[in-house]
């Protein structure tokens, strides 16, 4: 039996760290030896079996004398080796293993160092100020990398999360106050969200931030920068103060200086060009194509970049699935894609769940269109029958001071209409404002004559099935809106105890959140025996009906049989025994109120008990004696507790914890009545769909939703459909009155007594058909109700589609594709979509359910205006200042009271206001948050940061235009080369033919084919003759060898080969480019690609694979992740770095296969892009020459990269590129370290063999550009480096040696150095004797012991780095 001995005090972290690894391999492939799951033991391991020295904890111990591992690292590793994130020596497995190195070396010191100060466990020497310094510098990789990455590795936490996030415990438990953690918001942001983790919170529970003043954002001195923005200010937050002050200094020398040489107020001019102060100005008709031949403006604008391309989209009809095809039904070999959207309220205003739901639907959707599939996504609007009815409702009383009761039904309606017509379009227009490429042709809106038919048919085909029926059931009930409502229109209100709440109706405020206590009278008792029950609704004991107890309860048994004694009302109330009474919960006894409970009601049910209704539609008593007659529900709560205190019967009142259910449409206490309903039969229907997706027929994913799915169709309910409104689908059903002596007259609740049809005329056959009289025997009265409006919205995947007619839509586009949406209304529509579509239609509406993630603030809270922490997404995309978000408060309908405290959650998030970050910034950043899980915490910030790297797209190709120059020609494919031949060593000849009559003869040599060969399948690239292109031509060979490696070849190429009248020699018909493109595979170009060319060609395959593998995956942050990497890291920072001196070069030729490989990296970067980028890359893409004139009229229509079609992986060439990398990082570092910032030192390299030296001679000159050295030159084997060098390691065969002599100043270096050596040495000295002490062990908590090891190990590395230092100064001296 393994055993794994942790310390058991709270702040250890390094035990929390292998705890945790410890959940996570249990919830994995578990640990590493592959044995059980190790035994947890908070002792110290036993003396006669540890070995010496005694191991630190964490440690285990592979059974009974066996192996010892301690170490929080190693045990963590072993614990949980699919933390590794990957295979070792994967792209992953290093990640992980450089930031778990990062966390041991470089936090931990820093942590504890600045942790032990601020508990006050510091001698007066320790300078704590220095100490969150060095917090801060430790701290600032990890908000950089942040500020683009959920976690460290990957996208889930993996070791190195671990090791980070145990490493902070510390910090955020005792250092980091609010006004850190804002300044640290990435970092803050993940460490929240991994600690929220299950394994994270099985081990730590909740972790409390530290909330006191003590903080690293108020320490004098501390280098703690602003939040991150770009690189150039990291570098300057690293610099030693004593650079500082010289800049500083250098500063105020400049500013001394005449106005010409005023060149430093940059940031100003940064300000000027970042914002989206550059609007397109050209007059552009809509629908006509943007103006994209004057110069690209100088920086990006979102206002410019978005400007009139989606009105030319639209009007070309790139949206419709008929675009390049002759109809939808035709023949399509890459398949169909057929998604609807969810039907947003015709009263809605564009929301940030309505901003995800289209981001990701629209990056699907424009995926799906750019692979060549039929693509639609069907827009469509509901009517939103009680949102839709309340508006209008309030805007005819403001206007007119009329009730839509004074106006009546049919005039009433025609107001609805007018306004929808007038209002209901906006959120179309905000939708087209995110890009969304839905085909508006076919838009719907579910009152419309097309769908109103459709839910007809559905209503009278389920009726006469009995899947419908009338029944009389409890119902939640808004007074105000005098209709029933749905589960999901009623929100949750918890209170802690006594509270006063606004009502609708009432003049004051009314008390909820008591507990009141009152007294029944036992009937016949003489002993004057009563029993006390509490309620918090005490004006619905009016509508008692009996007292129930549970039947094991001793304190009642006396009382089986009886009754008690109703004070008000003539009613005597049995005792009932049931089980589902508390005995604990008050005083074990309950009143039972059918008519106005649930529970109650279901007891009146098993026990036969009568429901008394006391309330009316509008909430006033009904069918109880005066004084209580009429009187509005609230204030006979005050008249009934009067009554019983005259009576003697109250007992008490007490503070109860409670949840007030209210209308989210009326603010309206919500009550449940009993009303006659129409109801849908639920439970064989979910029966189906539970079946559908455990057969896998419907995919949901994440698959954790699976779960839910299943548990709520087991438990269904039959749904109430009916709603007492006047807008919306008027119920197809009739109630019947025969006039006929012999029938007699039917009550409402009578199924019998109803009839539906498609028409009254269908329906009154049907009704005299069933009582068997004539038809003009029966009097029809159609309900006054309309159907709740999601049965409408149940209907939508067909509906739309022309059901139940048959159409040419509903026989392509059903069923669809993918249904994507919030995982919050997973049941409310998905499921009742299900349930519908497979009744009605027999089929399933669509082949997998995508549920998407909440949104949040960056805090991780729900969004509410009262704190201010709503986001408008169109506030993101043009920009907003932090008045106009006050403002926004001040026309909203919040309580004057929340109005302040709103205004302060939004000066404390958005003290600026919130910047112009555009459409594409917003829906990238969106599309790249979806890894969070259930919620997504959004900071606006990092959407910032996406609206950067559009700027970074846009300099990008702005300087890549420059280089390819006007006269650039792209070749015909993304080849390099323009065709291929193959030459042998005996003549091949080549004959182009005018006809293939007129064949002559031309020497291949004269060609002038790039190099020679003499066996088979070796190419070389040239360029055809211009009069060539396109021609049949004749290839033969002039002896029976060569004839026969060429036939080979042609044979391979599955070209057609025809017999010449020569004989053996093929004859050919095709062009040059099919030829070209089966001589040589794609994968393998000739000629003049440099290893950058053919490194950034495999970087590219590589993000086209994985672009493609996410979006099947529904893994969009990977996509993202992709894209931002190679775009960012690859081709800026890299390939065009290493392309200025290639364009401005002598050699010709490399610079036109540069050329080549640059159009093609913008060409596929860009395709990749524009399903989430959409407006920026057609932008960018409109500027860029065409390969063919055949080329489709916009990206959004054009060929997404497939990685057949970009398969140029080399490894090969990426792994001798890695070298450049690696020497350019160390360089860097180096230079960083030294201050090196204006100045090209020599780079001498070192490596340990002769290949490696043959390849960073070959890399030599990219890590020149690329770390902008002086003279790099790779160093003889055995030779040393120069005196006064530098080392860094760049792999394990290559160290780097910067020459640093004549560039710093020796003596200067080596006082700063003696200094912090001695200050480092009186450290190291202290830590020694303090745990040397007597009693250290004892006396000392473990964590501050642990915490001493950890100074004392970082104390001791930093004297080996400034002893290294000191000595290669002295040389140099």
């Amino acid at each position: 039996m393994s055993i794994l001995y942790v310390s058991p005090h709270p702040d250890a972290f390094p035990s929390l760290r292998a705890l945790i690894a410890a959940r996570y391999g249990e919830a994995g492939e578990g640990p590493g030896w592959g044995g059980a799951h190790p035994r947890v033991s908070l002792q110290p391991p036993p003396a006669s079996r540890t070995p010496f020295p005694p191991p630190r904890l964490p440690a285990l111990e592979q059974g009974p004398g066996g192996l010892w591992v301690w170490g929080a690292t190693a045990v963590s590793q072993l614990l949980w080796p699919a933390g590794l994130g990957g295979p070792g020596g994967s792209r992953a497995a290093v990640l992980v293993q450089q930031w778990v190195s990062y966390a041991d070396t470089e936090l931990i010191p820093a942590a504890c160092g600045a942790t032990l100060p601020a508990l006050g466990l510091r001698s007066s020497a320790q300078d704590p100020q220095a100490a969150l310094a060095a917090l801060g510098r430790a701290l600032s990789p990890l908000e950089e990398w942040l500020r683009l990455h959920t976690y460290l590795a990957g996208e889930a936490p993996t070791l190195a999360d671990l090791a980070a996030v145990t490493a902070l415990l510390l910090p955020f438990r005792y250092v980091l106050d609010p006004a850190a953690r804002r300044i640290w918001g990435n970092v803050t942001r993940w460490f929240i969200t991994c600690v929220q983790q299950p394994e994270f919170r099985a081990v730590l529970g909740e972790v409390v931030l530290y909330s006191g003043a003590r903080s690293l954002s108020q320490q004098p001195g501390s280098e703690v920068p602003a939040p991150p923005k770009t690189a150039a200010q990291l570098k300057k937050e690293a610099k030693k103060r004593e650079k500082l002050e010289k800049f500083q200094q250098k500063q105020k020398v400049q500013q001394q200086q005449p106005p010409p040489g005023e060149k430093k107020p940059k940031p100003e001019k940064r300000e000027k060009r970042d914002p989206g102060v550059i609007t397109y100005d050209l007059p552009t008709p809509p629908g006509e194509k943007k103006d994209v031949s004057g110069t690209m403006p100088d920086s990006y604008s979102p206002q410019y970049v978005e400007a009139a391309w989606y009105p030319w989209w639209e009007q070309q009809g790139f949206f419709r699935p008929e675009y390049g095809r002759s109809s939808v039904s035709a023949p399509n070999p890459r398949g169909i894609f057929m998604m609807c959207i969810p039907p947003p309220n015709v009263t809605g205003s564009l929301h940030l769940g309505h901003a995800l739901t289209n981001a990701i639907q629209d990056s699907l959707t424009r995926w799906h269109r750019m692979r060549g599939e039929t693509t639609l996504w069907n827009p469509g609007c509901d009517h939103a029958g009680i949102a839709t009815q309340v508006v209008v409702e309030k805007k005819l009383w403001r206007e007119q001071g009329l009730s839509r009761h004074q106006l009546g039904r049919e005039a009433f309606l025609q107001e609805v209409w007018k306004w929808k017509e007038e209002k209901g379009d906006r959120i179309y227009h905000q939708l087209k404002k995110l890009g969304s490429s839905l085909d508006w042709n076919r838009a719907c809106f579910t009152m419309d004559p097309k769908l109103s038919a459709a839910v007809t048919e559905a209503f009278v085909r389920l009726h006469e099935e009995g899947v419908i029926y009338r029944s009389t059931r409890l119902v939640n009930w808004s007074c105000t809106l005098n209709s029933a409502i749905s589960d999901i229109e009623v929100d949750k209100k918890e209170l802690t105890g006594r509270t006063l709440l606004s009502v609708p109706g009432y003049k004051e405020k009314v008390e909820f959140g008591v507990l009141v206590s009152f007294a029944y009278k036992v009937q016949g008792s003489d002993s004057n025996d009563e029993v006390v029950v509490a309620t918090t609704r005490i004006e619905t004991m009016l509508g008692d009906v009996a007292v129930a107890v549970h039947p094991k309860d001793p304190r009642y048994q006396h009382l089986k049989g009886k009754s008690v004694i109703h004070p008000f009302v003539s009613r005597s109330l049995p005792i009932v025994f049931d089980d589902f009474v508390d005995m604990e919960f008050g005083t074990g006894a309950v009143k039972i109120t059918p008519a106005h409970d649930q529970n109650d009601y279901e007891v009146g049910q098993r026990h036969g008990l009568e429901a008394v209704s006391i309330m009316d539609a509008r909430g006033a008593l009904i069918n109880v004696p005066p004084p209580f007659l009429g009187l509005p529900r609230f204030e006979a709560r005050k008249a009934v507790l009067a009554a019983l205190k005259e009576q003697g019967l109250f007992r008490g009142i007490e503070d109860n914890p409670m949840v007030v259910p209210l209308c989210n449409r009326s603010k309206d206490v919500v009550e449940p009545l009993l009303r006659p309903q129409w109801y849908v039969r639920c439970g064989e229907m979910a029966q189906a769909a539970s079946a559908a997706v455990t057969r896998g027929d419907l995919r949901i994913l994440p698959e954790a939703h699976q779960r839910t799915w299943h548990a709520w169709m087991d438990n269904i309910r039959d749904w109430c459909i009916s709603r007492q409104l006047w807008w919306g689908h008027r119920i197809p059903a009739y109630f019947i009155t025969v006039n006929d002596s012999a029938v007699p007259p039917g009550e409402d609740p009578d199924g019998r007594y109803w009839v539906s049809g498609r028409t009254e005329a269908e329906a009154r056959e049907k009704a005299a058909k069933e009582f068997g009289v004539s038809p003009d025997k029966i009097s029809l009265q159609q309900d006054e109700d309309v159907l709740d409006t999601w049965f409408s919205s149940g209907l939508f995947p067909f509906s739309i589609l022309g059901w139940p007619n048959q159409s040419e839509d509903l026989s392509v586009f059903y069923p669809g594709t993918l249904l994507e949406t919030g995982h919050d209304i997973l049941f409310f529509w998905v499921a009742r979509m299900v349930m519908l579509g497979l009744k009605l239609t027999g089929k399933l509406p669509f082949k997998e359910v995508y549920l998407h993630a909440i949104v949040r603030d960056a805090h991780g809270r729900k969004m509410s205006k009262s704190l201010g922490n709503v986001i408008d997404p169109l506030d993101v995309i043009h920009g907003v200042s932090l008045q106009g978000l006050h403002d926004q408060l001040l026309n909203s309908n919040l309580d004057p009271s929340e109005v302040e405290k709103a205004k302060e959650g939004q000066k404390a998030d958005f003290p600026t206001g919130i910047p112009e970050c555009g459409t594409d910034a917003l829906r990238f950043g969106l599309c790249a948050y979806t890894s969070q899980g259930r919620d997504i915490n959004l900071d606006v910030n990092r959407i910032l940061g996406y609206r950067h790297f559009c700027n970074k797209l846009w300099n990008a190709t702005k300087f890549a235009l420059r280089g390819l120059g006007k006269g650039f020609v792209p070749s015909p494919t993304s080849e390099v080369r323009a065709w291929w031949v193959v030459r042998w060593a005996a003549p091949t000849w080549v004959t182009p033919l005018p006809s293939p009559h007129q064949a002559r003869p031309l020497p291949l040599r004269s060609l002038h084919v790039a190099g020679s060969t003499g066996h088979r399948g070796s190419l070389r690239h040239c360029g055809p003759p211009a009069q060539w292109r396109g021609r049949p031509f004749l290839a033969w060979a002039t002896t029976l060898g060569t004839w026969w490696l060429l036939w080979t070849h042609l044979l391979e190429s599955r070209l057609p080969v025809v017999p010449t009248p020569m004989g053996l020699w093929p004859l050919l018909l095709g062009t040059w480019c099919p030829l070209a493109d089966r001589l040589l595979p794609p994968h393998k170009p000739g000629g003049h690609e440099s290893l950058v060319d053919r490194w950034i060609r495999s970087r590219l395959t590589e993000a086209v694979r994985l672009s493609n593998q996410g979006f099947q995956a529904y893994d969009f942050p990977a996509v993202t992740t992709a894209q931002y990497s190679f775009w960012l890291y690859e081709l800026c920072d890299v390939y065009l770095e290493c392309l200025k001196p290639v364009l401005n070069g002598v050699d010709q030729v490399a610079a036109e296969c540069a050329r080549q490989t640059l159009y093609t990296c913008l060409d596929v970067g860009l395709r990749l892009l524009s399903p989430f980028m959409p407006f920026v890359t057609e932008e960018l893409f409109q500027r860029l020459p065409r390969r063919t004139l055949q080329a489709p009229p916009s990206l959004c229509v054009t060929a997404y990269p497939e990685p057949s079609e970009c398969s140029w992986k080399d490894p090969e060439a990426e792994a001798a590129f890695e070298l450049a990398l690696s020497i350019t990082r160390a360089v860097r570092s180096l230079r960083a370290d030294y201050n090196l910032t204006r100045i090209r030192p020599d780079c001498f390299l070192e490596v340990a063999d002769e290949a490696t030296g043959a390849l960073a001679s070959a890399v030599s000159g990219y890590v020149q550009t690329l770390a902008s050295a002086g003279i790099v030159a790779v160093l003889a084997l055995g030779a040393s480096a120069p005196q006064g060098c530098a080392v860094a390691l760049a792999s394990d065969r290559c160290s780097v040696h910067l020459q640093l002599q004549g560039l710093v100043d020796p003596a200067r270096e080596l006082g700063k150095l003696q200094a912090k050596r001695d200050e480092a040495q009186r450290q190291a000295q202290r830590l020694r004797e303090r745990r040397a002490a007597s009693g250290y062990t004892v006396k000392v908590p473990l964590k501050v012991q642990e915490a001493d090891e950890a100074k004392l190990q970082q104390t001791e590395a930093e004297l080996r780095k400034v002893d290294e230092a000191i000595a290669l100064f002295q040389k140099m001296l």
